[in-house]
């Protein structure tokens, strides 16, 4: 119980994560298609509020916050996202290079925590270290982009997100379990 209390943001994420993972492999598409229309909704919503926050304000106070114009820039990419995520699609190449730039970085930041695990002699290095090999693979793959279309580069971030977040959790675990004994 003390250990789901001590790690239940790493573990939700990681579970989102599994989840991200599972939608991207069963229909990349239409997944990512439905997250940026829920977004673009989002934010027509954010720009209605944010236009009637402006009229029911002071015109001094209005003129100084921009609410206005934010509103109406909210409600331009709203629309935009509701009702052009082909763009989104078509650029979505970009996007996953950002994500390997993440999944990059995860993996070295993994490094330390081996290398760190290593020179205090804790004896807890092996499985960090392979997470980060893991993790670093992944995104080699992931910016190395080898793939014959957006689909399978998607449905391989699927995985990977999948193989991550399940290691992740592995390495939580036998890592309480040694601290404990």
């Amino acid at each position: 119980m003390k250990f789901l209390k001590q790690h239940t943001n790493s573990i939700l994420l990681c579970l989102f994560e599994i989840l991200v993972g599972i939608l991207l492999l069963v229909n990349p598409v239409r997944f990512t298609s439905g997250i940026i229309i829920a977004f673009g909704i989002v934010l027509i919503i954010l720009a209605v509020i944010c236009v009637i926050n402006y009229f029911r304000m002071d015109a001094v106070e209005g003129a100084a916050s921009q609410t206005l114009v934010k509103g109406l820039i909210a409600l331009a990419a709203g629309v935009f996202c509701a009702f052009k995520t082909q763009w989104f699609i078509v650029t979505f190449p970009i996007l996953t290079i950002l994500y390997g730039v993440v999944v990059l970085v995860a993996g070295f930041v993994k490094v330390q925590w081996a290398v760190d695990a290593m020179r205090l002699k804790t004896g807890k290095w092996v499985l960090p270290a392979i997470s980060a090999a893991v993790s670093i693979i992944c995104a080699a793959v992931i910016l190395g982009s080898p793939f014959e279309s957006t689909v399978v580069l998607w449905m391989f971030t699927g995985a990977s997100l999948i193989v991550e977040a399940v290691f992740d959790i592995v390495v939580m675990i036998f890592l309480e379990k040694n601290t404990v004994e």
